[in-house]
């Protein structure tokens, strides 16, 4: 299988050829590239459970190429700033490699042992001594082990064993173990029972549905600079993702690879024909009957980037008997020059927003009509009956579908992090909002540093803070009251079945999802339903300037 390297000649010809930045599909574990479907989310969710739950084992499955570096790498940006984490990925270890690792990670000094069975046990009292001073100080510690199929049952059981690390009150060190499906079936035996029944959440990472493989290559391509309509026609999605079996690293082979087929044939747009012939060039299946053939003018452009390469790097080529110095003629059947890029949107720039999020909350606050009191901000808006909303795995359609103005997280080209502000969104063009002016932005461009992390405001119905309360059967109260009256129930009584179904209805309307239980989205929706007054995307009126380039 060949999956080009970002600096490889032939990846540089197709991305100019498709006024790319560089190769959109990379197998490379480029974070601006992140894609989280509602799986790979979910997943995320149970290891930050894990990692806040004091204790035990967090266990992440999932087969080969399905993203589970993906989401252990998401995670580590995500911890919270009071834990140590250390991180192995390469366990395969004895147990006194693997707790020399484990303290070297954790940053721990050991002395020279007499031999394996001292320098365990010093590793294990240095690791103890080093987990209780972080517990005084209020810190977690967490040991994150990738590809743990590999572990022995030997080293489990030790893992097993710095887990009765502990106070009287907690456990001293947390371990999350990633791995392939091997590793389920390992914690089945009934030797490792006694770590089995210490795992405490646990998730099984399986592939991409059809449509998350058609959101994947789009996304994948805006974060690579390719702006305008994609090189992947929604046609062909059901039939990558068969061919792939939505495995995201299988997408990557396949998708660069018909990429690099239709730069062959001088085509901007694959076809299934391409998709068939590059699936035979990446997993070996053979094309149907009647695909025409490409292999021969792509062994011909790889010949032809090999020798442009070799002369890049000054080798001395002879060919028969010729002059050895002069270089050889690349025929254009060999390799085809560079086009000159097509005229691309300019991309987004970090100064469009702000470098900490407080100045954007600031912001938000003033479309809200209140300046933001001291303190934390999520805290101090409860004062004026306003709730934070936050999200980290929220796409720009359901942002518009609530319609109201929210701080976005996103990344620029360097891997630099900035907060703005979404002040107005159409189906072409967002509209981003800073101090008295705003900036507009093709959505494209939005999309390729967007990486779903958000936070808005909404208006709660009563002055209590429910902020990460949700209503459903059988609770009761004010809240309960507004639900059922903006519903046509009778107000005055416990969440009832009747009202139950009539939240699913509304949900399922709106695009939720219908478990007839009332949280944030279904709040905000409902105001938006009711006319509360709230800011609105289509309501912010600024004066408009044009990007800078």
């Amino acid at each position: 299988m060949l999956a080009l390297p970002l600096d490889h000649p032939l990846a540089a010809m197709y991305t100019q050829f498709f006024s790319l930045q560089q190769a959109p599909f990379s197998i490379a574990p480029d974070p601006r590239y992140l894609f989280m479907s509602e799986q790979h989310r979910e997943a995320l969710a149970h290891l930050l459970y894990g990692v806040g739950s004091g204790g035990g084992f967090v266990l992440l499955t999932g087969e080969i190429g399905t993203g589970k570096t993906t989401v252990c790498r998401c995670l580590l940006e995500q911890i919270p700033a009071n834990c140590n984490v250390a991180y192995i990925f390469n366990p395969k270890l004895t147990v006194p490699e693997l707790l020399q690792t484990i303290c070297a990670e954790f940053g721990i000094g050991l002395p020279h042992g007499a031999g394996e069975a001292a320098s365990a046990k010093k590793c294990v009292d240095a690791l103890n001594a080093c987990l209780l001073a972080a517990h005084a100080e209020g810190r977690h510690s967490v040991l994150i082990i990738d590809e743990a199929q590999s572990l022995s049952a030997e080293v489990l059981e030790q893992l097993r064993l710095l887990t009765n690390l502990e106070t009287s009150q907690s456990k001293l060190l947390q371990i999350i173990l990633i791995g392939q499906p091997e590793l389920r079936s390992m914690l089945a035996r009934p030797e490792l029972e006694q770590l089995s029944q210490r795992v405490i959440a646990r998730y099984h990472l399986g592939p991409l549905s059809a449509p998350e493989t058609a959101h994947y290559i789009r996304h994948r391509l805006a974060v690579a600079g390719m702006l305008a309509a994609s090189a992947f026609p929604a046609t062909l999605t059901r039939q990558i993702h068969r061919l792939t079996q939505g495995v995201p690293r299988r997408i990557n082979l396949l998708c660069d690879r018909a990429l690099l087929g239709a730069y062959s044939r001088d085509q901007h747009t694959v076809d299934r024909a391409l998709v068939r012939q590059a699936a035979r060039e990446v997993f070996g299946a053979a094309p149907a009957t009647g695909a025409p053939a490409i292999r021969s003018r792509l062994t011909w452009l790889m010949a032809g980037a090999i020798i442009a390469a070799a002369l890049a790097f000054g080798w001395k080529l002879q060919r028969g008997p010729g002059k050895p110095d002069q270089p050889v003629r690349i025929t254009s059947a060999q390799a085809r020059p560079a086009p000159r890029p097509a005229a691309a949107t300019a991309p987004l720039q970090a100064d469009a927003g702000w470098p900490e999020r407080q100045d954007a909350y600031r912001q938000l606050a003033q479309l809200w009509g209140f300046a933001l009191p001291e303190g934390l901000p999520c805290q101090a808006v409860q004062q004026q009956r306003v709730s934070c909303y936050v999200a980290n795995d929220i796409d720009l359609a359901a942002l518009a579908q609530l319609d109201r103005p929210a701080i976005l997280t996103l990344q620029d080209r360097t891997n630099v992090r900035y907060y703005a502000l979404l002040a107005g969104l159409t189906p072409a063009n967002a509209t981003l909002r800073k101090g008295n002016a705003s900036i507009t932005v093709p959505l494209a461009a939005l999309e390729a540093q967007f990486r779903g992390q958000i936070v808005t405001f909404w208006r709660t119905p009563t002055a209590r803070d429910i902020a990460g309360l949700a209503f459903g059967a059988g609770t009761q109260g004010a809240e309960v009251d507004w639900i059922a009256t903006q519903l046509a129930q009778p107000p005055g009584q416990p969440f009832s079945p009747a009202l139950t179904r009539q939240v699913q209805q509304f949900q399922r309307a709106h695009g939720l999802v219908a478990d007839g239980v009332v949280g944030p989205m279904t709040f905000m929706h409902l105001n938006r339903a009711a006319g509360i007054d709230e800011p609105r995307l289509s309501q912010v009126g600024i004066a408009t300037t044009e990007p800078k380039r």
